[in-house]
């Protein structure tokens, strides 16, 4: 344990001398070291070492911004993992239902679905061991069916219409990880994309992307960036050089201890004329906000949604020799009008945390009005002068309300009950043949498939089971959402995420709109003035 403690000192010792600060360092190292060696040989009761630096660095940490944290060694494998686009396992979408592991889906291309295994199978043995009835949990399947590339594993399957058990053998592989969730046509004019997280092969998605919507010759493009939290600073560079025209700074960042560094679209993009929307939300963060930014910044294209959620600052992960790990803020990022959206936190993490909560308490989601910006913190837009404003995230060109109109307490529960997927799921799985063998593609299943009083009623019955009591009122309201949601996920479920959102898009009020500006010369052209 001493020895982690001399590890880390010996990092931030020269972090402080590469500052010029190694008198200060010696005096503040010393006591936190002296600190650590009387409570470990004088404490009255035994310690746990190791926990005595965990909190001493959390503490450290806590004291000076919320995105500055440490990170476990067991949750950094678990924290990287959608950003590095990847794993290793078998390759299968589950759900854990009635006590057993079902197969949503195996992914396309992936080990499970090369031997055969199908979406409504069943896994009752993994290597020779019962995995049904028994209780199972998804963090036990985790450690069953993830391991090493060219490793085996041995699964006993059964499956409806077959007798008997079925037993396969699938080696693991690299299993891809997608960040971008839908990409099609909205219109004949206009192209969609939605990108969930900005990972390592989030650019590589991107391109195919636009390389299948180009066989449609569309005009306009819709990214969609709602509820996407950031990720790699280098997956929305690359994002924004496909948008903005070459040599034209996109981002740059800058601390006190980090020298300016800017970053430019550096060669043609697959994408730099025609009309173009970025979608934003509340949920809109980091990465996000730098392709928003700078899209909004160079007048490229139109911000429509809600404000997004401000956070300006650039973390640089420390790695300890035990795996875990420290992510540090290094310095803030700028758009390249100069702006830093960092929101404040001056009044400490929990506060910062509910800000969210406190916007829709001040009536911000539902009206524009109610949305106020420190006037020093105005900027102006690089080509048409434009005001935009600092500090708090990015206001969109074009508000829309978050829309309330068709919620209820009886549906909000109905889905956090985990009713809603179950009966999805259950539904999939007593009726997948026929539904497969009636709807041969989504443009089928959008244009004949209808939910009839029965299958909404096992919804209603899936909630009164997992006691939900039922409110007819309350069930008026919600019930065209519910339906088309129900709707979106069996589509998903028969195809891919990107027939979900397909789906569930247009009753999006923020989809509407982009559509109707992106498609009207004069409402586009009007906004960027």
């Amino acid at each position: 344990m001493m020895r982690r403690i001399f590890f880390i000192a010996t990092i931030i010792s020269w972090v402080f001398v590469q500052g010029g600060h190694a008198q200060v360092f010696d005096k503040n190292i010393q006591k936190l070291q002296l600190t650590y060696q009387l409570i470990n040989s004088l404490y009255v009761d035994s310690v746990n070492g190791e926990n005595l630096v965990e909190e001493a660095i959390v503490g450290m940490l806590k004291s000076l911004d919320p995105h500055s944290v440490y990170i476990s060694a067991d949750e950094v494998a678990a924290m990287n993992e959608p950003l590095d686009g990847s794993f290793e396992g078998v390759g299968v979408q589950f759900n854990i239902m009635d006590d057993t592991l079902l197969i949503v889906n195996p992914v396309i291309g992936g080990p499970s679905e090369k031997v055969g295994i199908r979406a409504g199978d069943r896994i009752i043995g993994i290597d020779g061991d019962n995995v049904a009835g028994i209780g199972i949990k998804n963090s036990d399947v985790f450690k069953y069916l993830r391991g090493k590339k060219g490793t085996k594993v041995n699964l006993t399957i059964q499956r409806r219409g077959t007798k008997g058990d079925l037993e396969f053998v699938v080696v693991r592989d690299k299993i891809p990880l997608h960040s971008v969730e839908a990409a099609y046509m909205a219109t004949s004019k206009t192209a969609y994309v939605k990108i969930s997280r900005f990972a390592l092969n989030t650019h590589e998605e991107f391109i195919e992307a636009i390389k299948v919507l180009k066989e449609h010759d569309f005009e306009n493009l819709i990214l969609d960036l709602r509820g996407n939290g950031g990720g790699y600073l280098k997956a929305a560079i690359d994002i924004a050089d496909e948008l903005i025209d070459e040599d034209k700074l996109l981002v740059y960042t800058q601390g006190i201890n980090s020298a300016r560094r800017e970053h430019q679209a550096r060669k043609k993009g697959v994408f730099e004329k025609g009309n173009l929307v970025v979608l934003i939300d509340e949920g809109s963060a980091s990465a996000s906000e730098i392709v928003s930014g700078a899209v909004q910044d160079w007048d490229r294209g139109l911000v429509i949604g809600r404000r997004s959620f401000g956070k300006g600052l650039v973390q640089r992960p420390f790695d300890f020799p035990d795996g875990s790990m420290v992510r540090l803020t290094i310095a803030k990022y700028y758009t390249p009008a100069g702006r830093c959206i960092q929101k404040d936190y001056e009044d400490g993490v929990d506060a910062y945390h509910n800000e969210l909560g406190e916007r829709y308490l001040h009536g911000e989601l539902s009206n524009a009005d109610s949305i106020h910006f420190d006037e020093a913190l105005e900027f102006r837009t690089k080509v048409a002068g434009r005001t935009v404003y600092g500090g708090g995230g990015i206001m969109p060109d074009v508000f829309v309300a978050v829309d309330t109109s068709m919620y209820s307490d009886y549906y909000r529960d109905l889905i956090a009950s985990g009713s809603v997927n179950r009966m999805v799921l259950n539904y999939v799985d007593q009726n997948r043949q026929q539904l497969a063998e009636r709807y041969t593609s989504y443009s089928d299943f959008e244009l004949e498939f209808e939910l009839d009083s029965a299958v909404v009623q096992q919804l209603i019955d899936e909630g009164s089971t997992a006691g939900i009591e039922y409110n007819d009122e309350q069930w008026g309201v919600s019930k065209p959402l519910a339906v088309v949601q129900l709707k979106a996920l069996i589509a998903r479920d028969l195809f891919t995420p990107s027939e979900y959102f397909q789906m569930i898009n247009p009753i999006s009020e923020a989809y509407q709109k982009a559509i109707e500006i992106v498609e009207s010369k004069r409402d586009y052209t009007q906004f960027l003035k």
